[in-house]
């Protein structure tokens, strides 16, 4: 039986990761021609509330949550991974506001997705502590298969996450 992935979720949070992990998720794309969701998830703990994103936004500013900060995101996604696409044009930029592992696995089974591609270890120490890993979330939570990559140049610290 051959495996078969026609939609794929990458998962970005701007981290080195992340970006390291776009890589696999557009080789998978390319090679089972399958529809690439690009994705972001503005942190934020109250979603239906208007609160302040606690993450950095464009500009630098304190950010309320509106349609313009999202249209904002996704302009910074197709900025950042548009070029980097190339030829392949079976692809969409998503962002949302949320807890990022909620809205990822929320966005992926709405979208019945078959695979999703994130970085191991994001850029938000608060999320860890708070809520453990997005990935090891993800992973926990999710229908499909889950697929945790990190950047392989950075270095491995025991002392960052305890003995």
């Amino acid at each position: 039986m051959a495996i078969k992935y026609e939609k794929i979720l990458f998962c970005t949070d701007f981290s080195e990761d992340a970006d390291y992990a776009f890589l696999t998720a557009l080789d998978m794309a390319e090679k089972y021609k399958a529809r690439l969701y690009i994705f972001h998830v503005l942190h934020s703990p109250y979603k239906y509330m208007r609160t302040v994103v606690d993450e950095p936004v464009p500009g630098g500013e304190e950010a309320f949550f509106s349609q313009e900060l999202i249209e904002k995101i996704v302009k910074n996604l197709k900025e950042k991974y548009e070029p980097k696409i190339g030829g392949f044009r079976e692809y969409e930029f998503h962002a949302v506001i949320g807890v990022p592992f909620v809205e990822i696995v929320r966005f992926s089974r709405a979208q019945n997705v078959d695979f999703i591609v994130l970085g191991a270890a994001g850029s938000s120490d608060l999320d860890r502590i708070t809520f453990g890993s997005t990935a090891e979330n993800v992973a926990r939570r999710a229908h499909c298969t889950v697929m945790a990559i990190r950047y392989p140049e950075k270095s491995f610290q025991l002392d960052k996450i305890g003995r």
